[in-house]
This record gives structure tokens, C-alpha cells and sequence, in this order.
């Protein structure tokens, strides 16, 4: 999967704004949270670095502004 619009763990859209012309010149989401690296380390090396994980394969939906506290099975 090569395409930095999608998650490379489950494919889901995973609203980078880097990644999107529109938006570019905004922060993106996960400049606001913490991800465990344990997290990203278990991605496959090749699909490391090459696009943002969405927030729910982060593991970081409770960071998130509007967040109840809880997060999304």
C-alpha cells in the first residue's frame, strides 16, 4: 500500500492533512498526540514512514479533541 491518504495497518482513510493538497499547511492530527512506539513498531518495516496510522490503529482516540474519554472497539 502506497497511497498516504490510508492507514498502512488497516487501509482506512486516515485523515492526514499533510497529505491532502487542501490542507497541507495544517498540523496534522498526530502532531496532538502521544503513540506508543510499541505501536508503530509493529508495523512491517516496509510500511513504516510512509503515511500516518488513523487514530483508531494508533491507539489514540481518548487524545483526540472531542473525545468522551473512551475509545472505539
Amino acid at each position: 500500500m502506497n497511497d498516504s491518504n490510508l492507514c498502512p495497518a488497516c487501509g482506512a482513510r486516515n485523515d492526514c492533512s499533510l497529505a491532502d493538497p487542501r490542507t497541507v499547511t495544517q498540523p496534522c492530527w498526530c502532531y496532538s498526540v502521544s503513540i506508543d512506539p510499541a505501536v508503530l513498531l509493529a508495523l512491517p518495516p516496509d510500511l513504516r514512514d510512509k503515511s500516518c496510522l488513523c487514530p483508531r490503529c494508533a491507539q489514540v482516540q481518548a487524545q483526540l479533541p472531542g473525545a468522551s474519554g473512551s475509545q472505539i472497539p
